[in-house]
């Protein structure tokens, strides 16, 4: 029995496309979390949301990096 090649559970035309998308919407999650900062007050902030929104942000600009990678072909 022949091992299967390892191939992308994502089909490599979509990488520069993904790598749009998800790299605007990390940074308009971004720019969301820095307007919330800079408008409400010190005691009106909510820690929780502060998290939950800089995760959102972070995971999207994460993966958008990574298809950025991809799709100018540094396999990483």
């Amino acid at each position: 029995m022949a091992p299967k090649p390892i191939t992308s559970p994502v089909p490599v035309e979509w990488y520069p496309s993904l790598a749009v998308v998800m790299l605007s919407v990390g940074l308009m999650v971004t720019a969301s979390f820095f307007i919330y900062e800079a408008t409400s007050s010190r005691k009106s902030r909510s820690l929780p949301r502060e998290i939950a929104t800089a995760a959102v942000a972070s995971v999207f600009l994460g993966f958008g990096s990574l298809f950025v990678l991809l799709a100018t072909g540094v396999y990483v």
